[in-house]
This record gives C-alpha cells, sequence and structure tokens, in this order.
C-alpha cells in the first residue's frame, strides 16, 4: 500500500544520505528495473513500476547513470502486487514478481515495439496477440547452483542471489513445478550427506512428459558409498540421477538400465520428440507448444514448398513444418543435436521430408543459402545474437514468407531493419511469447513477407 517499506534486496550499498531522494517512475528496463531520473540523471530503481513515486537508495554510481534500491513507495501502481515466492527480495530468479502478470506481458510488448522502432525504424503492420500460459510451476529445465558450508555443516542449494554469486537460502521455488520445488530440502540433506559434497557445484534440472532428470555435475569421481545414497534417493522420490564429470556429451545416468527417456509432445502435430538432458529445449512446454503453432500457421505451409529451419537444433519446428507436408532442410551447428532431429524425424516417420546440415549460421551463410537453393519459406529462430550475417545474405528475391522467433527484441529489432529496409520484406506482425513469466526476458514471434 502507499507508504508501506518494501523490504530491499541484501546487496552492498553505500552510506545512504540523510534523506533519501525521491523521484516518479517513468518506464521499466529491459531487466525490469524501474527508470526514473534524479539530479539530472537517470536512476535504475530496482523494484519500481511505472507511474509510482518512490523513495529510493543509490549503491552504485556511474558516469551516465546510477542504480538504487527501493526503499519505500510513495504513490503505488495499481499493478504492484504481493511476491508470491518468500525468497523474492534475494533470489535473482525472477525480477517482476511484483508485477500483477498481465501487466508483465502487456510491458514486455511494449519493449517489443519499442525496440522495433527504436533501433530498427520499423514498425509492425498487426500486432499479434500474446502468447501466454501458466505464470506459476512452469519451469521445466532449470540450473541450481550448490554450495557445501562446510563450517556450517549444510549445503545450499537454489538460485543465486540478485547481482551476488552467494546462494539463496531456499526451501521452495514457486517457478519450478511442485514435485521438482519439493525436492529442494531434501537435496540439501542428500548432498549434505555425500563424502564429495564440496565438489558439486550444480544441479540440472530437465523435466519431461513422463520422467524428470537431475543432472549432477560432479569434480572428482563419486565414491562407492556416495552411489548407494543418490541410488537411494533416485528410488525414493522417482527421480533419474544423472552425472556430469566433464562437458555436456560426458553426462550419463546413474542406472542405464532403470534410466527413462526424456521426450515432449506436440500433439497438434502428432509428435513426439525426443531430447537429452543437457540438450536445448524450451524451458516451458505450454507455452512451446502455441508457439510452434502460431510459427506453422504464419508460414502458411502447403504441399510440395520447398522451405528451412535455421538454428533448428532438435527439430522443434523442423518437424511440424515437415507435419504439414513442405519439404524441410534444419540447419544448426551443432551435430549433437542434428542427430538427435534426425533420430526424431525417423522415430516420427518423417525421414523422407526432413533433412538436416551442419553449418556455422554466424559465417559464411551465402554459402550455406547456395548450398540450400530456392525456399518457398524460411524460419530463424537464433540465440541471442540474432541472425544478423544470415539476413544480410539474404537475396531481394529470398523466401516469401520469413518467421523470425527471438529471445532478444534488440536482435530481432536490428535484424527486421535489415530485412525491411535493404531486402524488399514487409514486417506484417509480431508479438511477443512470455516464455518465462516473473523475468523480464522477452521472447517473440515476427513474420516478414517479402513484396511482389
Amino acid at each position: 500500500m502507499p507508504g508501506s517499506a518494501i523490504p530491499a534486496p541484501a546487496l552492498a550499498i553505500v552510506s545512504p544520505p540523510a534523506e533519501a531522494p525521491a523521484a516518479q517512475v517513468l518506464s521499466l528496463a529491459q531487466d525490469g528495473r524501474g527508470v526514473a531520473r534524479s539530479g539530472g540523471k537517470v536512476v535504475f530503481v530496482e523494484g519500481a513500476l511505472p507511474g509510482e513515486v518512490v523513495e529510493f537508495r543509490r549503491f552504485r554510481r556511474k558516469p551516465n547513470f546510477d542504480l538504487a534500491n527501493l526503499t519505500r513507495v510513495l504513490r503505488e501502481s495499481s499493478a504492484r502486487v504481493v511476491p508470491r515466492c518468500p525468497h523474492y527480495e534475494r533470489c535473482g530468479g525472477c525480477s517482476l514478481q511484483h508485477l500483477e502478470p498481465r501487466a508483465q506481458v502487456a510491458v514486455k510488448q511494449r519493449a517489443l515495439e519499442d525496440n522495433l522502432a527504436r533501433i530498427g525504424k520499423v514498425q509492425p503492420e498487426t500486432l499479434l496477440s500474446p502468447i501466454h500460459g501458466p505464470y506459476w510451476g512452469y519451469r521445466q529445465r532449470a540450473r541450481l547452483s550448490v554450495r557445501h558450508v562446510g563450517q556450517k555443516g549444510g549445503t545450499l542449494v537454489g538460485f543465486r542471489e540478485r547481482r551476488a554469486h552467494r546462494i539463496v537460502d531456499m526451501d521452495s521455488c514457486e517457478v519450478l513445478p511442485p514435485r521438482i520445488s519439493a525436492l529442494i530440502g531434501p537435496l540439501r540433506e542428500l548432498i549434505s550427506g555425500l563424502a564429495l559434497a564440496s565438489r558439486i557445484p550444480q544441479i540440472e534440472v530437465a523435466v519431461s512428459d513422463e520422467a524428470d532428470v537431475l543432472t549432477l555435475r560432479i569434480l572428482d569421481p563419486l565414491p562407492d558409498t556416495d552411489m548407494v545414497q543418490l541410488r537411494a534417493f533416485s528410488t525414493r522420490y522417482g527421480v533419474d540421477i544423472h552425472l556430469q564429470p566433464g562437458g555436456p556429451d560426458s553426462t550419463h545416468p546413474l542406472d542405464a538400465v532403470a534410466s527413462r527417456p526424456l521426450f515432449y509432445r506436440l500433439p497438434e502435430f502428432d509428435l513426439t520428440l525426443h531430447f537429452g538432458p543437457s540438450d536445448f529445449t524450451q524451458v516451458n512446454f505450454a507455452v512451446n507448444r502455441v508457439l510452434v503453432r502460431r510459427a506453422i500457421a504464419l508460414l502458411e505451409l502447403r504441399d510440395g514448398l520447398r522451405a528451412a529451419d535455421l538454428f533448428c537444433g532438435l527439430g522443434n519446428f523442423t518437424l511440424p513444418i515437415a507435419r504439414r507436408g513442405a519439404l524441410v532442410v534444419g540447419v544448426d551447428g551443432s551435430v549433437e543435436l542434428l542427430t538427435r532431429a534426425d533420430e526424431n524425424a525417423r522415430s516420427n516417420g518423417l525421414a523422407h521430408r526432413a533433412q538436416f546440415i551442419a553449418a556455422n549460421l554466424f559465417e559464411a551463410p551465402p554459402t550455406l543459402l547456395a548450398r540450400l537453393g530456392r525456399l518457398d519459406r524460411m524460419l530463424i529462430d537464433p540465440p541471442r545474437d540474432g541472425a544478423h550475417a544470415l539476413v544480410q545474405a539474404l537475396d531481394r528475391d529470398g523466401p516469401e514468407r520469413i518467421v523470425y522467433v527471438s529471445c532478444s527484441p534488440a536482435t530481432l529489432a536490428r535484424d527486421a531493419g535489415v530485412l525491411v529496409h535493404d531486402k524488399g520484406y514487409r514486417l506484417c506482425a509480431a508479438g511477443i511469447v512470455n516464455m518465462f513469466p516473473h523475468t523480464a526476458h522477452v521472447e517473440s514471434i515476427a513474420l516478414f513477407t517479402r513484396h511482389k
């Protein structure tokens, strides 16, 4: 409520002045902080919302801006809510739990529009309705940090604090599936009792449709006594445990015989996609199903069309494209993921419509495009760096329709500028995908069509 004190995140703070300054919050930055002006400088205020008048305390001063913690809300936004998670004020896993979930979606949509206009100098002809799904318990991939505190006789398992390397002393997580959240306490007890407790720095969580996998990163070989305890934990809690002694390709199940396969389904396309515990997949399966449906609809596929899925991974978009009748080539830089994609194509009866090529999409895209030949449709789903070299290499007679799925509105906007201003495309539609509720992360999708 107005005038109420807001607990500040546990951070190193400079000595406060006699009176905390107050300012009106103008907007949200892309990391979720409130943007205000005070003393002629921009101030990024942790936990402040647009429209609010707040008091704050600076903890870092830069030449062009300051960073601050919120100390008091003098005039409160109607979209402010009480964070659901008891660890929210310290945990770095979420940054927007104090903002009503539907308002989070609106803020992300504005962020996408602002980036397109400011960076790409483009505006979509149509704004797509936002894609969103469950706000809680949605995260089916996560990396939990582990620290054994020997002198205190215990182990911490969880996410790191905001802007700090310390691990939050947590016993639950509201964005993890409830059954995984409930394992945080038992995992602390398990690792505390292991002889190798100090040599386990992280746990990767992978939740699939019918199996849950915990992958322990281990820096030394496990003694037999630890193996016995891990097997007992696996049996008691119904989770499969994998070990990773080196890089991702060193991951292997603790019990190869009892280990269950990881997969997710795309029911609308009658597809089952298998993946490994260290493979990249979307963290939110429910939202991913809607995203794939929209991408395929925007491509307007039909039998006989030739399509390319660039940065295809294990075939999340490639196989739905093939299921709709197109001949599709999936391209990615990871041979391991392409092997998985090819296996998925075969197991789903689509090997005759989908083929896969290994290529570095950040280097020599003209050579790749020449190799692919004429394309009617293209889907691009790059990492945060975007696909700048790729869109620059496109000819003005490129694919008639391009669907671009992005995890960075800034690089999408940059690439959209190239497609519209240099390559003769129209930005027909764009909208956000709320893949990561309660975080400032903005996923989006855009449709480009070529002028005829």
